[in-house]
This record gives C-alpha cells, structure tokens and sequence, in this order.
C-alpha cells in the first residue's frame, strides 16, 4: 500500500480509498467482507456519502466500525449537501442536518475528511469556509474540502480561509481516470482536463478520484458499440479511449498486470497527491486493486498511455 499524509489527521491516508456507493443492508455481508479486506490489505481510506444508498451505506460502514473495533484504525471520508434533484443544497442547514445524520449513521463523533458532494457558485466560497470551520473548531470534522468543485472555487475558498485564520481546504475530490469522457457521468460533476491537471501540480492539492476505474471500461467487459452498460457507453465509448484501452493491455502484458490495474496506476502515478476510490463488487476485484498499488508508471509511460510514441510499442523497462 502506498499512502499520503493530511495534515491534521490522526494517520496516514491509504492512496487506494474504498467507496462505498454500493453498499446497502441487504449485501452487508458481502460488504463487511470488503471492508475486512481493505484493512487487511493495508487500505485506512473509506470514502462515504450522505446520499449514497439513502444513508444505508454509511449505516453498514457505521456498523462495521463497531462490530470490528475499527474506528481508531481507519480514516472516513463523507460528503453532504448533494442536491435534491436539481434542487441545490448548498446550504448551512442542509450542511448542519446532513452532517450530523453522517455522525450517527458511521457511529462516530469526528469525521476525519468532510466535502462538500457539490457546488453552488451562487453561494460565496467565504460563507461555506465558515460553515465547515465552525464544525472544524467544535470537533466534528478534522479537515475538509469539495467534490465536483472547480479549482477557481477551491482557490477563492482557501484565499478567504487564509486571510481570516480558518483552516483551507484539505482536498477536493474530482473525477480522474485514463478514460477521457465525453460528457459528465451524472449533472454537475467534474472531471479533472488539462488545466485542471496542471493546478493540481502547481498547487499539490490531493485529489480523491471517483471513478477512477472509468466505471469498469479498463477490465476488458465491453468493445467498440457495447451497449451492456448505458452509462459506460454513454461516457467512454470513443476512438482516444479504445486506443488508450489497447496500450493499457499492451503496457500491462509488458509488466505482468491486468488493464484495469494499468489503468489505477495511472491515477495513482499522478504527479501530485492523487488518490484513487474503487467500487469493487468483490473481494477478488479488492484484491486485483489493491495490487495495482505496486504498479509504480514512470513518466514516459503515463505519456505513451495518454497516445504519446508508437502505440504498437510501450517505453522500454
């Protein structure tokens, strides 16, 4: 395992994060299994959310926590304020009850990393700073940031918290995969482009990758006009991601590695502290990214994936 250290936070921060967009009490064996196996592996990162599964999957985490005593050895990550429909949260209230419904659900009384799921520009970035350091300062949350938020927004936002002695944000937690989409996945959400790319360099700003597996597009499932998954194909059906498929295949069969494992390598190659959350929907798919932890890319080769050199030839070892 590989991992980054936030400031203010009581451990290490493991760069594979474990999401848990797909648990629910009806799989929760099945979840506690993958959870059991990403402590196992060396994983400390759990990333969670307020919306996902309706609070069930936060819930099954909660549950985890105390049935394994875990909660001194792990980190959680949450978000809240995800818009109702179309309808923004971005609100104090909102950010109040969902906060403290997090709290209860994952049993605990501190959150190690809270994010904002979305954005309002229509809200100033000052007035959502003093709304986390208010809970920064009472205890509940160690440090926080945003997801689906530009880095014009995050720069506005730790320009006022410095400015007024408020603690920055700590992350943001943006789309990032080898897979290039053509549109958003869902309605307001970001993904990292090449500006984007370069602020994270300039700045260091760690970045938690959501979807950093490209929805599955890395694991060999789908081909050119697949329609087995609708999202798949909606985003990543394209001529630069079937190219960036093959010389994944090809780079992995050079190292001893799986395409898909190729491809959370080069999120977590990144020239800045980038992290990145898998989905698996098994222990056996835990293990597989768990070991793509160990696939260190150079440069060159984080180039050659991206459509640089011969496609026919990954950079020599």
């Amino acid at each position: 395992m590989i991992y980054h250290a936030f400031p203010g936070l009581p451990r290490p921060a493991s760069r594979l994060v474990l999401g848990t967009a797909g648990l629910t009490a009806r799989n929760a064996a099945t979840a506690f299994a993958l959870l059991d196996a990403f402590v196992d592996g060396g994983g400390t990162l759990i990333d969670a959310a307020r919306i996902y599964a309706r609070g069930e999957g936060e819930a099954v985490v909660g549950n985890w926590l105390v049935s394994r005593g875990q909660r001194e050895h792990v980190l959680l990550e949450t978000k809240g304020c995800h818009p109702h429909a179309d309808e923004p949260r971005v609100r104090k209230a909102a950010l109040d009850e969902d906060l403290a419904r997090s709290l209860a659900a994952l049993r605990t009384d501190v959150l190690d990393l809270y994010l904002l799921h979305r954005d309002d520009p229509a809200v100033p970035a000052s007035e959502i700073v003093d709304w986390l350091a208010e809970h920064h300062s009472s205890g509940r949350v160690r440090a926080y940031g945003g997801s689906n938020w530009t880095p014009a927004r995050v720069d506005a936002a730790n320009a006022y918290a410095r400015a007024h002695a408020r603690p920055p944000f700590a992350a943001v937690s943006n789309n990032l995969s080898l897979g290039v989409p053509k549109q958003p996945m869902w309605k307001g959400c970001l993904s990292i482009d090449p500006a984007a790319l370069r602020w994270h360099v300039a700045t260091q700003m760690p970045n938690l990758a959501w979807s950093s597996q490209a929805h599955g597009f890395f694991s060999g499932r789908f081909a050119p006009g697949d329609r087995t998954s609708a999202e798949v194909t909606r985003v990543y059906d394209s001529d630069i991601n079937w190219e960036r498929l093959r010389r994944a295949q090809r780079l992995g069969a050079q190292r001893g590695f799986s395409a898909i494992q190729v491809a959370c390598a080069y999120v977590l190659g990144q020239p800045f502290p980038s992290l990145a959350i898998v989905g698996p929907a098994s222990v056996n798919e835990l293990r597989s990214s768990l070991a793509a932890t160990g696939v260190a890319l150079r440069a060159d080769e984080l180039a050659w994936l991206e459509g640089a050199g011969e496609p026919e030839r990954p950079p020599a070892a």
